[in-house]
């Protein structure tokens, strides 16, 4: 599997850390079992809102696509990102595309296992946003308005 990390403005292979990771299922049934693990590994059907402070003890958060046309996850990793303020690394895993990973980042994801294919170079696809997001980039229109009133 190829772990891909999106740092600053680029993506690039990165090594596969050893993670300890939980199903949440598995989670909410007995925390205190669990209590050393570093990765929370979210099925893209679970409800997120008791797991807010939870969240927190883990470095990492796992977003499950189990088909390229379930988007669900996209919503979880929002909510995960501007609901709850989480500021560690949320992972996609699955039938993850290459050309899905601009509208993922855009969502909040910063990591990416790919099953097969090439995916490098698919941010470089696409050069500006045009609405805002959880990335927090500022969308082309607005870049376009401060350029016209600074001329």
């Amino acid at each position: 599997m190829k772990l891909l990390k999106f740092s600053g403005n680029l993506l690039a292979p990165a090594l596969e850390e050893p993670l300890s990771e939980v199903m949440l299922d598995d989670w909410r049934a007995n925390r205190q079992a669990h209590a050393g693990a570093t990765a929370l590994a979210i099925p893209n059907d679970a409800s997120l809102g008791d797991i807010v402070e939870d969240l927190s003890g883990f470095s990492t958060v796992i977003l499950t696509f189990p088909t390229f046309k379930d988007g669900r996850a996209y919503s979880q990793a929002r909510i995960i990102r501007e609901r709850f303020f989480y500021t560690g690394e949320i992972r996609a895993r699955g039938d993850v595309l290459r050309d899905q990973i601009l509208f993922m980042t855009r969502c909040g994801f910063d990591a990416f296992e790919f099953e097969s294919g090439d995916a490098n170079d698919a941010l470089g696809e696409f050069s500006f946003a045009y609405q805002a997001s959880a990335d927090r980039v500022e969308p082309v229109w607005r870049q376009r308005l401060s350029r016209a009133a600074a001329a």
